[in-house]
């Protein structure tokens, strides 16, 4: 089981907006589990990856490829109170889902 956190790199997000962010899509992705995912996950450590994205548009195409492939997911918008407009979209987090489910969509991006 594991968890990859796609944040783009190309709205200039400083490093600690870059983390809350990342958590913030953790989190998301996680509650949209189902209870089983959950449990699996956590008792095996809580497995993460954080990969890029270039692009808005990119991070949405793997999100509707985490929906077909039936993975929990979730998109990340910034509120905007500090370095992005509001709804900025920044990060999509896939899982916790079995490894090789979540290396179908996230599998040949590179690491952060």
């Amino acid at each position: 089981m594991k968890q990859a956190i796609v944040a783009r790199t190309d709205v200039g997000m400083g490093t600690g907006k870059l983390a809350a962010q990342v958590a913030h899509a953790s989190l998301a992705a996680y509650e949209n589990a189902g209870p089983d995912a959950r449990r699996e996950w956590k008792s095996g450590g809580q497995k993460k990856i954080v990969l890029k994205a270039g692009s808005e548009r990119e991070v949405f195409e793997l999100a509707e490829e985490a929906r077909r492939e039936g993975l929990p997911h979730a998109v990340i918008r910034d509120a905007g109170h500090t370095q992005l407009d509001p709804g900025t979209v920044t990060a999509l987090a896939v899982g916790p889902a079995p490894e090789n489910l979540v290396d179908r969509v996230t599998g040949d991006l590179s690491l952060f």
